[in-house]
């Protein structure tokens, strides 16, 4: 199912923005860390370029198509 309504987009966006930066906080604390886990870091990190591939490509859904 995809959204189409430009509210609901605006609404997940702003879910995924905050998504984004918790697990932002979360990979600084850990990288932080002794002892830290690198398998957890990795994941975490590549979560995070999941989530920005995500509002980037629902960013672009609100951009109106111009016929040219």
């Amino acid at each position: 199912m995809q959204v189409q309504d430009p509210a609901e987009i605006a609404h997940l966006l702003a879910e995924l923005r905050v998504e984004h930066r918790d697990l932002d906080i979360a990979i600084d604390a850990l990288a932080a860390a002794m002892g830290r886990d690198e398998l957890q870091l990795t994941r975490m990190k590549k979560r995070k370029l999941l989530l920005k591939d995500a509002i980037a490509r629902l960013e672009s859904r609100l951009i109106p198509d111009l016929d040219a």
